[in-house]
């Protein structure tokens, strides 16, 4: 039966489901048209609110280009791919290379989820060379289910803003621990149990799968172009040839990176941010390529992976200035309040959350907009107001597995479409909704 759901879902997707760039544009006239018939605003406003809001991502896209290209050049290191490909010898089956992949992804993920959508896609990429005959596809939409877990763990931006001092919802409900969301019983629980289960589903899914040995050679040698240029001599005829190709040099500047992790770490803990995840990975393949040439040839090829993310968050931002400005994103959630109690708000936040996030599919965007929202509400009611922010952090990771917003620098690495994993990723998202719900419900 789980074959059967799996391949109806997978067939729908693949038929229908366009390109991620046309699923923005999409997406862009879908809110366009909820503006002028949901709330009092003209079509020239939500035209100007889209327009206001077009370029109000530019760092945060920068941040994710440089994810995927200074995570190809790393995994174009000669010390990451022996790492790499150790690690894959663990899988000796389709079914193990489905487990193995899963698990890494989601502790690398709670761990950063920049560095685990990056980790999880060259994880699978050389488990994939190591047993050919796994589901390709399905082999990296198990890298991206262990994104569900991001929230929950390190990185998640909401736990991370209402613990700082200073958050502008700091008035309303003070300062909260991790102590009270991260490490609370729902969140160990609902981590615990998605760590568990989602290898294990989709070591089902791989084993009901009808797509097996078809994977596209060219696929699994994105690096050959790099190694081949990599390992060009080149005759160091003038002084320029010798700087580029000078070991000393990118040892000098890859221990002045080094120098800045260690103090950074020093004075602020374990805080393992996007800019110091990308920090972390450029300074590294400085270090590993050897030399400043070598280094060059590997950026050249992955900057071609970048396009993707490049072109498309302007348009989620504009997306999020029509939500935001419009009031839609304000009565959505005020709907999801009204229909509340004390039993069902936690619930019916993160359910919020989860249909808000195709709109605003940014963590701490969305928490913005719902938190001056849901946090009195859950006051009014005498709930726990760290359960109902967590909330709102569950419901923003759980339809990421069905937004390709999150999944292009995952499928720009693997040389995939959206389409491509998306079918097991309604998998996924049906799954996940059990133990969300269980931790919100009843813990």
């Amino acid at each position: 039966m789980i074959g059967s759901i799996t391949n109806f879902f997978d067939r729908m997707v693949r038929r229908y489901l366009p390109d991620a760039f046309l699923f923005a544009i999409i997406l862009t006239f879908v809110v366009f048209l909820l503006g002028i018939v949901f709330t009092d605003n003209s079509p020239i406003q939500m035209v100007e609110y889209w327009g206001g809001g077009f370029w109000d991502l530019l760092a945060f896209a920068m941040q994710m280009a440089l994810i995927v290209v200074t995570g190809h050049i790393l995994a174009n290191s000669p010390v990451v791919k022996r790492f790499l490909t150790r690690l894959s010898k663990l899988a000796n089956s389709p079914g193990q290379a489905v487990l193995l992949v899963s698990f890494v992804a989601a502790v690398a993920c709670l761990i950063n989820y920049g560095f685990g959508l990056v980790v999880g896609a060259l994880l699978a990429i050389h488990v994939a060379k190591r047993v050919p005959s796994v589901n390709y596809r399905l082999l990296m939409a198990s890298a991206y289910s262990g994104f569900l877990v991001w929230h929950g763990g390190l990185s998640g931006s909401v736990p991370l803003t209402i613990a700082t001092e200073g958050h502008f919802l700091q008035d309303t409900m003070g300062t909260i621990p991790i102590t009270d969301t991260l490490f609370s019983a729902y969140n160990v629980f609902i981590v615990l149990s998605l760590l568990i289960t989602l290898p294990l589903l989709n070591w089902l899914l791989q084993r009901s799968s009808k797509d097996a040995g078809q994977i596209d050679p060219e696929l699994l040698n994105l690096q050959t172009a790099v190694e081949a240029k990599t390992d060009e001599k080149q005759e160091e005829v003038t002084p320029a040839d010798r700087m580029e190709n000078s070991r000393i040099i990118s040892l000098l500047v890859g221990i002045l990176g080094l120098i800045f992790i260690v103090y950074h770490f020093i004075q602020n803990g374990l805080d393992l941010n996007i800019n110091i995840v990308n920090f972390i990975f450029l300074f590294l393949g400085i270090l590993f390529h050897g030399t400043p040439r070598r280094f060059l040839n590997s950026v050249s090829e992955a900057v071609k992976n970048a396009g993707g993310i490049i072109i498309q968050f302007p348009f989620y931002a504009g997306i999020m200035g029509m939500m935001v400005s419009s009031g839609l994103s304000e009565q959505l959630s005020l709907w999801f309040v009204d229909v509340s109690n004390e039993f069902t708000l936690p619930w019916l936040t993160f359910i919020s959350a989860g249909v808000l996030n195709f709109f605003i599919p940014s963590g701490g965007g969305q928490w913005a907009i719902q938190g001056p929202i849901m946090i009195p509400a859950a006051m009014g009611l005498d709930v726990d107001v760290a359960k109902t922010a967590m909330a709102v952090a569950w419901g923003d990771a759980w339809t990421n597995m069905i937004q390709p917003f999150w999944a292009l620098p995952l499928l720009a690495i693997a040389g995939l479409k959206v389409r491509d994993i998306m079918g097991f990723c309604v998998m996924i998202l049906f799954w996940s909704f059990i133990p969300i719900s269980i931790g919100f419900l009843f813990f």
